[in-house]
């Protein structure tokens, strides 16, 4: 157990900064051909607006600056591309998404040599790409020719036609560049990667399906972290060797997205889940358990983008990783628990789940790309600002001309609050929540699901009406409706902090009839309040703790 936990201790170092979650659908996996995926970016204490970046003409020599994706200090510039495409979020005016989670790897290979970080990868070939391929190479040119500074990046790389995942390691501080392998996941398939490297074998004579740099082996092997057969080569063993931390707080995140969604079973899949399938002395597979899920698998259904949004709501309901129940959540039974993922009690130290809705979400993505439908009605981004669990995903379509002010960085940061910025706003709501979770949630379920109800019932309506219209009338019909559902949101968020503080003040809770009005006295007063007190399973630990000494005699 010592050695398990400090494996994991290493591992939480490692991807600490950014714990996020992508999920990938192929375009014959959903129920309407779209390819989806989605990201959640999660950093303890981050701010996150929507990035949006105009489309540009730029004259010979003018230089594009980089700016590293979680400190935002300056790292250099590289020449800027003659032509550069609009950029909304992870998602350009091409229906290009690129998407990301960090799984750290092998610790000597990060702070490579140069000035190319993750997110800086990601913006600039959205900027400079209209297909997922052309983003794999132009990343690889990038980071040969300037050097790659972040730990291992496994991407989610999207364009209306096909879906790839590729994973990515510099090459620590004595060479200039990165190795990596691509793959393309098959367009009736489920794919997800959560902190940990999940390519393994791969084809090496797959062109179409498979791309790689091609000193992927010959540099482990340099290295010393491979000698067998080219064949038998996995990139995830040589560069992020699996651990009891990245199997329990990263694998078991696809393992529950995989057990809601596959066709096959995934319940031999659980002890390399939990972590319970690793001998720690010799590292192997005990008494013949499977070891490793598939990269992808088959889904028993087809799944729409409301299922993916669901999806990231995920807090292992019904597994044995559940934490909807526990002293850790409190009275309320708060499906979260309280950072950082690991303590210590008496020089013992425990860990916390960490499924995939988490409190530290700054912001969500849900990225839909359609092969069927001009480019600027095709490319939509879901988005919202916090946890997916606590907040409504609005749409924003990637032709959009301006940023929400509710989504900028105009009014707020991550110091300064605002009540019309949507992190703060959002932020605002969930706190109030999270500690009363029984009692509150439902209120906010109610909200974000009517509203996310509305936007997906007239989704077909706005985008055949902007396709009835010339292309620059659709794309501003589109733009202007992106702004207006991100200001109801947040009228309709204000309308919810405002009912929770009143109806739910003071640890007690106003009586209300069947219209949701407050009764009142006849005088015009609110009756005498609910007060739930603690639920009894949480009062009945809490005499098992003092005894009789509150006992009332």
């Amino acid at each position: 157990m010592r050695k398990i936990l400090t494996t994991l201790c290493l591992f939480l170092a490692a991807v600490a900064a950014m714990p996020c979650t992508n999920l990938i659908v192929g375009k014959k996996a959903s129920k309407d051909g779209s390819v989806i995926i989605s990201y959640s970016s999660d950093s303890y204490g981050m701010f996150s607006s929507l990035y949006y970046k105009p489309a540009g003409k730029h004259v010979k020599g003018t230089m594009r600056q980089l700016y590293d994706y979680e400190s935002s200090n300056y790292l250099g510039e590289i020449p800027e591309a003659e032509e550069t495409y609009r950029v909304t979020g992870f998602l350009n005016e091409h229906q290009l998404s690129i998407m990301e989670t960090t799984f750290g790897g092998r610790s000597e290979l990060e702070g490579g040599l140069g000035i190319m970080d993750y997110g800086s990868l990601m913006y600039v070939a959205l900027e400079r790409c209209k297909t997922a391929r052309e983003a794999i190479l132009l990343i690889d040119e990038l980071c040969q020719k300037y050097g790659y500074r972040s730990s291992g990046e496994s991407f989610s790389i999207a364009d209306k036609n096909e879906v790839w995942i590729m994973e990515l390691i510099g090459k620590g501080k004595e060479e200039i560049g990165a190795v990596w392998v691509a793959r393309r996941v098959p367009d009736d398939m489920i794919c997800g990667h959560a902190n940990h490297s999940r390519i393994r074998q791969f084809p090496l004579k797959d062109k179409e399906n498979c791309l790689y740099s091609k000193d992927v082996i010959s540099f482990a092997r340099k290295k010393g972290y491979f000698d067998g057969k080219d064949k038998d080569f996995s990139f995830s063993a040589a560069y992020a060797p699996t651990d009891f931390g990245a199997q329990r707080y990263c694998e078991a995140r696809v393992w529950s997205f995989f057990n809601k969604w596959a066709a096959e079973d995934m319940k031999p899949y659980l002890p390399y889940a939990m972590g319970e399938d690793i001998n720690p002395e010799t590292k192997q597979p005990v008494d013949g358990m499977p070891h490793e899920m598939p990269l992808w698998v088959k889904p028993k259904q087809l799944l729409s983008v409301q299922d993916v949004k669901d999806m990231m709501r995920d807090h292992y309901e019904g597994t044995p990783m559940d934490i909807s129940t526990g002293l850790g959540g409190l009275p309320w039974n708060m499906p979260y628990r309280v950072t950082p993922l690991s303590y210590k009690v008496d020089g013992k130290e425990y860990f916390n789940e960490r499924p995939i809705s988490t409190v530290q979400s700054s912001a969500i993505y849900v990225a839909q790309m359609r092969d069927w439908l001009p480019d600027y009605i095709g490319g939509l981004l879901w988005f919202g600002n916090d946890d997916a669990n606590m907040v409504a995903l609005t749409p924003v379509y990637s032709c959009l001309e301006s940023v929400p002010e509710c989504y900028s960085s105009k009014l707020a940061n991550a110091t300064t609050f605002s009540f019309r910025n949507a992190y703060w706003m959002c932020n605002w709501v969930s706190n109030m929540v999270y500690y009363r979770y029984d009692l509150l949630f439902p209120e906010l379920k109610a909200v974000r699901d009517k509203l996310e109800k509305d936007f997906n019932s007239v989704q077909d309506y706005m985008e055949k009406k902007a396709g009835e219209m010339s292309e620059a009338e659709g794309k501003k019909f589109l733009s202007d409706y992106s702004l207006r559902m991100a200001g109801m949101m947040m009228d309709e968020w204000m309308q919810l902090a405002q009912k929770l503080i009143v109806k739910y003040n003071d640890m007690c809770v106003k009586k209300v009839d069947e219209n949701g009005d407050y009764i009142l006295t006849p005088g015009g007063e609110p009756v005498s309040p609910l007060r739930p007190g603690y639920p009894e399973p949480y009062a009945r630990k809490m005499v098992e703790e003092s005894g009789d000494k509150y006992l009332v005699k």
